[in-house]
């Protein structure tokens, strides 16, 4: 059985081959057994093996904030975190509360914890050791774990959240990016690592019923991947980073070259060179998730609009008629008959 921990490390090594960084060679690279990672007991790893991950991630991707692009790229395992939670909480803040004792399962250097004030709550992310700046693996753990705090919220409120405010202790160096990421600018060289929300989410009820559309969608974008993932060209990998994340809505062109470490031009570029196009993949995985979802489920036209990324109805029913030649509402009817005959 995989610990947390392992689970990590096979999502950092899923990301780097997503951003064309062999698996395989960095687990040479960090002295890691070649069948460590489809092995059905899978050892720790060691600090310095962990080390050495991330450092030649980090050094072959030519990408300095790898962590924060590989916390972005962890949605569904964020809204698997949820899925854990969510048996043993009724809101938000509950769902909080008992998703940061999770933390210490995953990392040794930090601990999370949960402060309230009349408008406002705030996640910590706790350092554990004195030594944690100086160590490379600490600060990347420290951006995984703050983008996942947003994902976290996303998952639980259906929406995505803005912060009141992000505190790092660290320097941030390319602060635009990050501002990109947490929707907010951060505030660095502050005295705590910390994310600020607004206390009204604190008592928003967990709807179930969300939560399986949810779920329903998650099992659809599995689906679709494993058509795909032995597939090497970039627009196959675009394709799986949307599927991968596209239970809140298909994401943009500047989110997705971002999470890539490249512009959009030179994203598009190299999408032309294989003759694929940005705009027309992300239609076609809202094509599809939307098709099974009327298929397959008694959720409203409403609710999967709003799940696929479309604040208005009729926006979402005009893309639908351009799909299938059909309102999503005669879809649905006509798909039912054909299954009573």
């Amino acid at each position: 059985m995989e610990t947390p921990a392992t689970s990590f490390i096979l999502g950092l090594l899923a990301y780097a081959a997503q951003r064309d960084i062999s698996p395989e060679q960095l687990c040479k690279l960090a002295n890691i057994h070649s069948g460590w990672s489809t092995a059905a007991n899978k050892r720790p790893l060691s600090e310095k093996q962990v080390y050495d991950l991330w450092s030649n991630a980090l050094r072959i991707s030519n990408d300095a904030r790898f962590g924060l692009h590989l916390g972005e790229s962890l949605q569904l395992n964020a809204l698997g975190i949820v899925g854990e939670i969510i048996k043993s909480s009724k809101t938000v803040g509950e769902a909080i509360t008992n998703a940061a004792a999770m933390v210490e399962h995953v990392t040794d250097w930090f601990s999370m914890t949960v402060s309230r004030k009349a408008n406002s709550f705030t996640i910590h992310i706790n350092p554990l050791r004195a030594d944690w700046k100086s160590y490379l693996p600490a600060l990347q753990m420290l951006d995984v774990l703050m983008v996942l705090v947003i994902h976290e919220l996303d998952g639980l409120l259906l929406h995505k959240t803005v912060p009141l405010s992000v505190n790092y202790i660290p320097e941030i160096t390319n602060i635009n990016e990050f501002e990109r990421v947490f929707r907010c600018k951060p505030v660095a060289k502050s005295r705590k690592n910390a994310i600020s929300f607004d206390i009204s989410f604190w008592n928003e009820p967990i709807i179930t019923a969300n939560y399986e559309l949810q779920n329903f969608l998650k099992e659809k974008m599995s689906a679709a991947l494993n058509k795909i993932r032995k597939k090497e060209r970039l627009s196959d990998k675009i394709n799986h980073y949307l599927i991968s994340n596209s239970y809140l809505g298909v994401l943009s062109l500047e989110e997705t070259a971002a999470n890539f470490h490249m512009s959009t031009r030179t994203l598009q570029r190299r999408l032309k060179e294989e003759d694929a196009n940005f705009h027309q993949l992300a239609d076609s995985i809202r094509q599809h998730l939307s098709v099974q979802a009327l298929k397959q489920t008694r959720y409203t036209v409403k609710e999967i609009a709003f799940m696929m990324g479309y604040n208005e109805l009729s926006a979402f029913s005009r893309a639908f008629k351009r799909w299938t030649g059909s309102s999503p509402e005669t879809y649905r009817s006509n798909n039912q008959r054909a299954l009573t005959k």
